[in-house]
C-alpha cells in the first residue's frame, strides 16, 4: 500500500456521492452560516433540542450549537441541521408574515423547513423558504449578540445574505494501492466504482471498485484508434491520445481527450460518449475543436464544465495563447460561440479543472513543465471568479491573464512536479506525480479537496 509523505489525520472515508446538479449551489456538508451584515453565525439557543427551539445569531466561536448539516433534498431546496440540537431550521407555525420566527424543530421534511440557496455572486447566499416564500434575516439588521433570526420580503439587504463556511479541515492524502501509474488523470464514479481515464495509447483507463483505494488496468478505450486523427495532427502516431476528460451531463457520460505532438499547436480535441462509464464501446462524436499555426491557441487538455445554470461549456488550451474557454451546444456538445481567454503564463500554463464552490468558479491549472521525470517543474496554481468567463483574480488579486495564480501544490522530495489535476465532486483533487523513489515514475494521487474559511482550496 502506498502513503503519501505528507503529515495526516486519518479519518473515516466519505465518498462524495452526489454530481453538480442543475440546482444545487452547495455541497452537502457541515457549515457555519454567517451573515453578511453583523458577521455572526446562526445559533441554537444553548444548543437545545426541544420542538420548538429558537435561533439566534452570535460571534462565531465554532461549538456545535453554531454548526449546521445542509442537505440537498431535491428540486433545489436543502435542509438545515443543527449538530447539537439535531432539528431543522424552520419557519414556525407555518407563517407567511413578514417577521415570523425561525426556529429549530425535529426534521419531517415539511415545506417550512426546506430552503433554496440563491447565490448572490459574491460569495454570499440568500435562503428562501419554500412554504413562505420568505427569506430568512436578522432581525430588524441587528449586529447584536442574542439577536433574532426571522423571515422578510426579499430587499436585498446584506442582513438577509449568509456565507456557508466549511469545518471540514483535514488534511487527507488516500493510501493507494494497485496500479496506480498514470498521467493526466482525470476520474468519475458510480456509488463505489471509480472510473480513471489517462493520457497513452488508445486512452489508458483503469477502475477501483472500493471507493477509488485500489486500483486495476483495463484494456485501451480506443486500442486502434480512430482514422479521422491523423487528418488533423498528420504527424500522431495514430494512437497517442492526451489528457482525456470524463464528466456526465445530462443522462449520457462524455469523454473529451486531444490528439497532438509536443511543441506543436497542431492539435485536434475529439469526443466520446456512452451510457454507462463502465462500457467498453463508447461512440465516438468526431472533432469537436482544433488549432494550427494560425490560431494562436493549442487545442490540448480539454475541460468539460457545467455552469451553475447547468450550461455546458469546454476549457482548454496549453502554452502558446493560455487557457481558453468555449460555450457548448448542450445537444451536440461542440463549440456554439465566442473563444475567451482565461489565463496565460511566461514558462508553460495548461491542464485546466475548473469547479463551481460557493458563489466562485474556481480555475485551476499545472504550470510549469511537465513529463521530465524528477526533472519535471510541475506545480498547481488557481484563481477564482463569479463570472465562469473570468476575470480569476489570485489571493491576491492579480488576474490569470497577467501571470497571476495562487499556490497549491508545488510537490516535496517524493513527489515531483504535481499536475493535471482534476476536481471531483469538489471535494476530491485528483492528479499524477513523479516518484523520486521509484525512477521518477508518473503515479497517481488522490487527496480530499477542503476550503478555507475565505473560500480558498486547501488540501
Amino acid at each position: 500500500m502506498k502513503t503519501f509523505p505528507w503529515t495526516m489525520a486519518f479519518f473515516a472515508i466519505v465518498i462524495p456521492t452526489g454530481s453538480w446538479a442543475a440546482n444545487q449551489v452547495i455541497d452537502d456538508g457541515i457549515y457555519i452560516i454567517q451573515n453578511r451584515n453583523s458577521q455572526k453565525a446562526l445559533e441554537v439557543v444553548n444548543g437545545g433540542a426541544d420542538n420548538p427551539t429558537n435561533i439566534i445569531q452570535a460571534n462565531v466561536t465554532g461549538t456545535n450549537r453554531q454548526k449546521w448539516r445542509v442537505t440537498y433534498r431535491g428540486d433545489g431546496y436543502y435542509s438545515l441541521v443543527n449538530l447539537a440540537g439535531g432539528g431543522s431550521a424552520e419557519v414556525y407555525n407555518w407563517s407567511a408574515d413578514n417577521g415570523a420566527n425561525i426556529s429549530e424543530w425535529s426534521y419531517a421534511g415539511r415545506d417550512s423547513q426546506l430552503w433554496s440557496v440563491q447565490s448572490q455572486h459574491n460569495g454570499y447566499f440568500t435562503l428562501t423558504n419554500k412554504f413562505s416564500g420568505k427569506v430568512m434575516e436578522v432581525y430588524e439588521r441587528s449586529t447584536s449578540n442574542g439577536a433574532n433570526i426571522s423571515q422578510w420580503e426579499d430587499n436585498g439587504g446584506n442582513w438577509q445574505q449568509w456565507q456557508f463556511r466549511t469545518q471540514n479541515t483535514t488534511t487527507y492524502h488516500w493510501p493507494l494501492s494497485g496500479d496506480i501509474g498514470t498521467h493526466d488523470p482525470t476520474v468519475i464514479h458510480v456509488n463505489n466504482t471509480w472510473y480513471e481515464f489517462n493520457t497513452g495509447n488508445g486512452i489508458s483507463r483503469k477502475v477501483s471498485y472500493n471507493g477509488g483505494l485500489s486500483w486495476t488496468n483495463l484494456s485501451a478505450l480506443l486500442p486502434n484508434g480512430l482514422s479521422w486523427w491523423t487528418t488533423y495532427v498528420p504527424d500522431n502516431n495514430g494512437l497517442d491520445v492526451w489528457a482525456p476528460d470524463v464528466r456526465k451531463f445530462g443522462d449520457q457520460y462524455y469523454l473529451y481527450y486531444a490528439i497532438s505532438t509536443f511543441g506543436s499547436n497542431t492539435s485536434a480535441i475529439g469526443l466520446l460518449s456512452s451510457s454507462d462509464p463502465a462500457s467498453d464501446h463508447w461512440s465516438d462524436q468526431g472533432l469537436v475543436i482544433r488549432s494550427n499555426s494560425n490560431t494562436g491557441y493549442n487545442a490540448i487538455d480539454p475541460e468539460l464544465v457545467i455552469d451553475e445554470n447547468n450550461k455546458p461549456w469546454l476549457a482548454f488550451g496549453s502554452w502558446f495563447d493560455g487557457i481558453k474557454l468555449t460555450r457548448l451546444n448542450a445537444t451536440t456538445m461542440k463549440p456554439s460561440g465566442t473563444i475567451y481567454s482565461l489565463a496565460r503564463r511566461s514558462g508553460g500554463i495548461e491542464a485546466t479543472s475548473i469547479t463551481y464552490h460557493n458563489g466562485y468558479y474556481y480555475l485551476f491549472v499545472s504550470v510549469g513543465r511537465c513529463c521530465q521525470g524528477v526533472n519535471s517543474t510541475y506545480q498547481i496554481r488557481y484563481g477564482r471568479a463569479t463570472s465562469i468567463t473570468g476575470p480569476y483574480l489570485d489571493k491576491d488579486g492579480v488576474d490569470m491573464l497577467n501571470g497571476g495564480g495562487s499556490l497549491f501544490d508545488s510537490g516535496n522530495d517524493h513527489w515531483v512536479g504535481p499536475g493535471g489535476e482534476d476536481i471531483v465532486d469538489n471535494h476530491t483533487i485528483v492528479r499524477h506525480a513523479y516518484d523520486a523513489t521509484d525512477n521518477g515514475a508518473s503515479k497517481l494521487l488522490i487527496s480530499d479537496l477542503n476550503w478555507d474559511d475565505n473560500g480558498w482550496p486547501t488540501y
